[in-house]
């Protein structure tokens, strides 16, 4: 006998929940045990034994389970791929226990290749205003460095180990005794200064100990605004503290207090006095930065910076090969003429030649005191720092061409850039 059935829902309610559930309605109010065996146990036992040899079958034979299981995996890293398109900017949401364990990674990786560096000074302080006698003192500083090699060289920054000042009531010497301490290791080794530089504020010193862990650089150039930052080093003599943050910005220019301009990464990674020369991090633990400064005062937090490593890289090599950098030289002092300037002493905008150094690049070439740069290899240019960036991309030997205005007329000069004494 054929049944007819209607099926509806209907949600019932208890005092815990609501759940649907299906109501049937049956013409037919009487149903033959048969019938029930015949259309629900049957089925249901035939689908059971049918999926069983399917799947015994497909995972039986390697080839099928190989595929199947490849497509799975293939799925699985589509959606990570899809979650995490970090070309477009959109990212999937990220756990806390994930991005603890980003921090985790980075720190072990990187805490084992910085060291924390003491430096003693003297200094030489004046009894009183009104006495030409002083008195010497012993002072201490600390701060961080990078290990990039295993045989003992460490990177750091030339005001850790070189603060050399003269004020009025005190001269300090440079460092007379740099000391460094090892990631987990008490032991003091004491350090060599092999090479500083000063307008980079860069240094290399060196220790007398093997099989180090050096640090692994990233690409500076390639990180973005707003990826994850870890600052590592000794802050107030805390060895190995770590901060994180972000990076805020990537070729920010900064001034320091003697003038000096930089071109660094910006974090928000809480930088302090003795994290100066300790590494920045990306969330792999590698080197993308070495921390050097931060601004300070009230109203001001979360702003420290830091030198980018590709930029420390030639440095390095010259400071561990020659002691210094040797850079290209013209042998010159001038003065930046704006338009103001220039329509009053009647001259043009551009360089105004102060001073020649004797036997420099410029007096060999027939540079004169008085002459007024306005191009340097076909570009104009009206300040002495777009004259050192053109320079700076040139190596000691290279031509560079100059034009200059003398006496009302233009005029063409090569000179062969020197090494700066």
């Amino acid at each position: 006998m054929e049944e007819n059935q209607e099926t509806s829902f209907k949600t019932v309610k208890n005092p815990n929940s609501y759940k649907t559930v299906y109501e049937t309605s049956s013409n037919n109010t009487v149903k033959s045990k048969n019938g029930f065996g015949k259309n629900v146990l049957l089925p249901f036992f035939s689908g059971v034994i049918g999926c069983s040899v399917v799947i015994g079958t497909c995972f039986g034979v390697p080839s099928i389970r190989d595929s199947l299981l490849s497509n799975s995996n293939n799925v699985l890293e589509s959606n990570n791929s899809n979650n995490n398109n970090i070309s477009t900017g959109l990212v999937s949401q990220t756990s806390l226990s994930q991005y603890s364990d980003t921090s985790i990674y980075a720190a072990n990786k990187i805490l084992p290749s910085i060291v924390g560096i003491k430096v003693e000074y003297t200094v030489n302080s004046a009894l009183s205003i009104f006495s030409n006698q002083t008195q010497s003192s012993l002072a201490t500083a600390s701060g961080s460095g990078i290990i990039i090699s295993e045989d003992g060289y460490i990177l750091t920054n030339n005001h850790i180990v070189s603060t050399s000042s003269s004020e009025s009531y005190y001269q300090v010497s440079d460092a007379n005794k740099v000391v460094v301490t090892l990631f987990n290791d008490e032991t003091e080794y004491e350090a060599k200064i092999i090479g500083k530089d000063e307008q980079t504020d860069l240094a290399v010193i060196k220790i007398e100990k093997t099989g180090l862990a050096k640090a692994e650089f990233a690409d500076s150039d390639s990180i973005k605004v707003g990826e994850f930052a870890m600052a590592v080093g000794n802050p107030l003599g805390m060895q190995s503290s770590i901060t994180c943050g972000v990076i805020s910005a990537v070729n920010r220019e900064v001034t320091d207090s003697d003038g000096k301009k930089f071109v660094l990464i910006q974090t928000d990674a809480a930088i302090n006095s003795g994290n100066s020369g300790g590494a920045l991090v990306n969330s792999e633990g590698k080197v993308i930065g070495i921390n050097t400064l931060k601004l300070s005062g009230t109203g001001i937090e979360g702003m420290g910076f830091a030198i980018p490593i590709n930029s420390t890289t030639e440095i390095t090599s010259e400071l561990i090969q020659y002691s210094k950098v040797r850079r290209p030289y013209i042998g010159i002092s001038g003065m930046d003429l704006d338009e103001k300037t220039a329509k009053t002493y009647n001259l043009v905008k551009g360089i105004y030649v102060k001073s020649i150094d004797d036997f420099s690049a410029a007096e060999k070439a027939g540079l004169k005191i008085g002459d007024v740069i306005i191009e340097a290899d076909g570009t104009k240019i009206t300040s002495m720092d777009e004259l050192n960036k053109i320079k700076n991309s040139h190596k000691i030997g290279d031509e560079m061409k100059l034009k200059v205005s003398r006496d009302g007329s233009e005029k063409d000069i090569s000179l062969t850039l020197g090494e700066q004494p």
